[in-house]
């Protein structure tokens, strides 16, 4: 049997094999060599003469051995030079091993890259055809209702004949999809950057479920389909979920099987055991096909059928589903036979409330509030938003006053000091985040002056009113400049819910009135001399000569000061023409 070695023998022999491999061993060896070759060669020749001549003994020792010394010291130089050039070569071919295995593993490390190149190259390709496919597919679906909007402005303004009930509900639906598009690829942003937020409101599941029953019943019949709502006689009245995400949900998922139908048709059907709510889609349309099944969820993705990829649409309803429905804590299942049809299975958690919810401005017709008058200040640079606003609250019984930029909406609130203003982000020159900040710290030092304002409760309150939408940021919370946000386009019923909350108001019941009650007009009695100058430095341009004038009327009319504000923007935006018309109904 053989014995493997001893850990002192295994450590030993790589010792003795460095220590032999040196420069200075190479050159004992060769040195030895030399010598002992040298004495030799001396020593025979130093017996043939001894035999030959012995008288000469001395001699020739002395000289052989002088040649000795000499051929020994030779030697030496040999075998350093010898040793030297061994050593050299042993070095040069270690460099040339190194450098052999630099350059293997710089042609691996090219090969990866080029293998990681070719794959992000290939990736970019992919997802700029995925882009290309995207716009195309989002050209079309805004150009559809902006063609409806701006088809009927048209007719709105060379006929006026067009039923105004008609023409305001086109646009208004056109509108809402448009709406619903953009908040698509703003919920695209949030998905990818890993940002969702969600709400918890007190939903009327019945109603809500209706609404949505009605609108795929009139699409399905103008495609001469089928449509049939299945919903359970257990459905609790209100459940708590997140209204605007599920709506969503459901939209996608049923309009996929109107989309997909050609013929037959699609059902609801609406399950509710405890606190798991199954909604169940199916329809008798084209189908997936099993390799499908997974593709179908991801984005740009409609599966391999040529009608399917015929079908207009962007391609991300069903990923933005799957992934709302993850995140809202439910999941979605899909069976399907191709030609036959498809079914789709979604579960979420609705929890009921612990009590009914009190109704909204949605729910009923309101003609105004309980309570003292109000006072709303609206700051927005876009002359259409303050009109409709304007429009909505005044015959409501509401004080409002409206300024186009920022430094004047300061001024004006300072003069009409109110309850509640309704500001926007985005205007020229300055953000609205620092015009609330400014607008807050105004009203903790008048509240620190007047005690008795903030005794009873009367703080004012600040709502942004933004189409900036990725600043969203919810307010109140004691420690942000506003109380709450509300994006645009703005949905009115969602508005006055808002002031409701932000004004503590209580809405009275009732039909408003037919007309918008007019803006406040200042009482002016006096100042007939001071307009007319005003009128005639516009007509001329003289804007510093305005500027005074204006200063001198906000002087002596205090109760001018609204009109000087608004005066003053027009002038400063160099709008005379507008400037001019401000001053016409107070000639």
């Amino acid at each position: 049997m053989m014995q493997s070695p001893s850990p002192d023998t295994g450590t030993t022999a790589p010792r003795l094999t460095r220590w032999l491999d040196t420069v200075l061993t190479h050159f004992a060896g060769i040195m030895g060599l030399f010598t002992l070759t040298s004495a030799c060669v001396l020593y025979f020749i130093y017996i043939q003469c001894e035999a030959f001549d012995p008288a000469a003994h001395a001699i020739i020792e002395t000289t052989l051995l002088v040649v000795f010394a000499a051929l020994t010291f030779l030697s030496g130089i040999a075998a350093w030079v010898i040793g030297k050039a061994h050593d050299r070569r042993r070095a040069a071919e270690r460099l040339s091993d190194e450098q052999n295995i630099r350059l293997t593993d710089e042609i691996a490390a090219h090969n990866q890259t080029e293998a990681a190149l070719k794959k992000a190259r290939d990736a970019a390709e992919a997802a700029n055809l995925a882009k290309s496919r995207y716009l195309i597919g989002v050209s079309h679906e805004i150009r559809s209702p902006l063609n409806a909007i701006y088809g009927y402005a048209q007719l709105l303004e060379r006929d006026s004949s067009i039923p105004a009930e008609e023409a305001g509900r086109v646009i208004r639906q056109s509108s809402e999809h448009l709406t619903n598009i953009v908040d698509g690829l703003l919920d695209i942003s949030r998905i990818e950057s890993g940002i969702l937020k969600l709400n918890r409101d007190t939903v009327p599941l019945s109603a809500f479920l209706e609404a949505i029953a009605e609108m795929f019943q009139l699409q399905a019949a103008d495609k001469g389909l089928a449509f049939h709502y299945h919903p359970s006689p257990s459905l609790p009245a209100y459940v708590r979920t997140d209204e605007k995400r599920l709506r969503q949900i459901l939209i996608n998922l049923l309009s996929n099987a109107i989309k997909y139908t050609p013929s037959g048709g699609a059902s609801l059907s609406v399950r509710h055991r405890g606190m798991i709510a199954e909604f169940e889609i199916a329809d008798t349309g084209i189908g997936i096909a099993p390799e499908d099944i997974d593709r179908i969820f991801e984005p740009f993705e409609r599966g391999g059928s040529d009608i399917a990829h015929a079908q207009p649409g962007t391609g991300l309803g069903l990923a933005i589903t799957r992934v709302l429905t993850q995140v809202m804590g439910g999941d979605i299942t899909v069976s399907s036979t191709p030609g036959q049809g498809s079914r789709f299975i979604l579960r979420l958690m609705l929890a009921e409330p612990a009590e009914a919810p009190a109704a909204t401005a949605r729910q009923r017709l309101i003609s105004g509030y309980a309570g003292r008058r109000r006072t709303i200040l609206i700051i927005d640079d876009d002359p259409a938003q303050l009109a409709v606003i304007q429009g909505l609250l005044r015959p409501l019984g509401f004080a409002v006053y409206a300024a186009s930029s920022g430094n004047g909406g300061i001024e004006l609130a300072q003069h009409c000091q109110p309850d509640l203003i309704l500001l926007d982000i985005q205007m020229p020159g300055v953000s609205g985040w620092n015009i609330a900040a400014t607008l807050r710290a105004l009203d903790n030092a008048r509240a620190r002056d007047t005690q008795s304002r903030e005794a009873q409760g009367q703080r004012l309150k600040i709502t942004m009113v933004s189409a900036n939408a990725h600043e969203f940021s919810a307010g109140g919370d004691g420690r942000a400049d506003h109380d709450g946000f509300v994006p645009k386009p703005v949905e009115l019923e969602t508005l006055l819910d808002v002031i409701a909350a932000q004004l503590g108001l209580t809405w009275e019941a009732g039909i408003p009135a037919a007309r918008a009650e007019p803006a406040p007009k200042p009482d002016l009695a006096g100042a007939a001399a001071t307009i007319a100058d005003l009128r005639r430095l516009g007509q001329i341009g003289h804007v510093r000569g305005i500027e005074a004038r204006l200063d001198d009327m906000a002087a002596e009319f205090p109760a001018s000061l609204p009109l000087v504000v608004q005066l003053r923007e027009r002038v400063r935006a160099f709008d005379l023409k507008a400037y001019l018309k401000l001053l016409e109904p107070h000639e």
